[in-house]
């Protein structure tokens, strides 16, 4: 059993721990015995001496992620186990070895008992992001891990630089752990993909819209569908499968544009259905009129903290309000958000808000989350970030 820094809590400041929270606040925590250094790896008791939980420290609000509540060493093993455990899962709900789909998360932080990582798989490449410190400095060895759990995987590319804390100054550069693939092209639900892990968002692709994306397919029959924030054109390429009329998809950056257009190509060359417009959200809904009747909502995140709540509150009010009062009588609105402080009582109720000022006679058909490989700790619930709504105007 390896020795690892006490960290020491406050008198009754344990209970959380003790209902399995995976977070450990820095106001918790009473002394150290001696002070670790940034990401590394604690053992904390309570302040009756009592071993309570093992974890990751660092410096800042959330000042350690636990990764064990029994006493354990963290090593090669320990991360053997949690990813064969992860993949398990993956391998349950199908979506792992499945020649459909080779696309999935296989490691959602909180999620899967490993805060701070998150690991997407697309085909034969693992996108590997860390969120702490403790999870940057133990790369090698979750790679090689990995490496062991999903023999499929022969590329592993690690994409840190911008979730990490900037003030730890850890000096991350993103590139390959292992292999160096330069094909990029992944398979969802049938559909084929370019992903750009090198500059893309997140790891390349919005992997926790699959089933919602699949969802839309099925409403997407005759309709001419406008496909907002489209991002690499995800919810666009379904459409068209799905036989819509017309899809046109918007997105501020040309080069988010240029990917939706590289998508619709691999997978309908030719096809003059589609057309994408590198514009503002705001810009493109005041000037456009009334001619859709199927529009997918699906914005950045509004909100990353709680003192930007209300402001966000407002933009998903405003946001709504415009395609509500916009599209055709007997249209369909796939509206999300994926502000983790966002819950959905919030953007319901933003929402709502949104159709009073519309005036539109709303019906609310479905109600949507992240899929099953997003899972949510029952421990912890904030880990369920992604809220849709699928809407039907008269």
């Amino acid at each position: 059993m390896a020795s690892y820094k006490k960290v020491y809590l406050k008198p009754g400041k344990e209970e959380s721990l003790k209902r399995f929270h995976p977070w450990i606040f820095s106001g918790a925590i009473m002394r150290f015995d001696p002070r670790p250094e940034e990401g590394e790896i604690v053992d904390v008791y309570t302040a009756n001496d009592d071993y309570i939980a093992t974890g990751h420290y660092q410096i800042g609000s959330i000042a350690i992620r636990v990764l064990s509540f029994k006493q354990r060493t963290i090593d090669k093993d320990f991360w053997k186990e949690r990813l064969s455990i992860a993949m398990d899962v993956r391998r349950c709900i199908g979506v792992a070895g499945n020649p459909n789909n080779n696309t999935y998360r296989l490691v959602h932080g909180e999620g899967d008992n490993l805060p701070g990582l998150i690991i997407d798989i697309y085909g034969k490449t693992a996108v590997m992001q860390a969120h702490s410190p403790g999870m940057h400095f133990a790369k090698d060895e979750i790679a090689a891990a990995l490496m062991q759990v999903n023999d499929e995987v022969e590329n592993i590319y690690y994409k840190s630089e911008t979730t990490l804390p900037y003030k730890a100054e850890l000096g991350q550069e993103n590139g390959f752990i292992a292999g160096g693939s330069s094909d990029n092209i992944a398979i969802e639900n049938g559909l084929k993909f370019h992903v750009d892990w090198l500059k893309g968002q997140k790891t390349g692709f919005f992997v926790d819209q699959r089933e919602n994306r699949a969802l839309l397919e099925t409403y997407s029959k005759g309709r001419k569908v406008l496909n907002m924030f489209c991002y690499t054109g995800g919810f666009s390429f379904y459409a068209m499968r799905g036989g819509a009329e017309i899809v046109h998809s918007v997105d501020s950056s040309a080069k988010a544009v240029e990917l939706t257009e590289a998508n619709i190509n691999l997978n309908f060359p030719g096809d003059t259905r589609h057309k994408a417009f590198a514009e503002d959200a705001f810009r493109f809904l005041d000037n456009m009129g009334n001619d859709y009747d199927l529009i997918i909502l699906d914005p950045p995140a509004f909100a990353k903290h709680k003192e930007a709540l209300r402001n966000a509150l407002q933009g998903y009010k405003r946001l709504n309000a415009k395609a509500l009062s916009k599209i055709k009588p007997g249209g369909i609105i796939f509206t999300f958000s994926c502000s983790q402080v966002v819950t959905k009582e919030n953007f319901r109720n933003a929402v709502f808000s949104a159709s009073a000022i519309s005036g539109r006679n709303v019906r609310i058909l479905h109600q949507l989350t992240q899929p099953a490989d997003h899972p949510v700790n029952i421990y912890h619930p904030e880990g369920e970030y992604l809220k849709g709504l699928v809407l039907y105007v008269e």
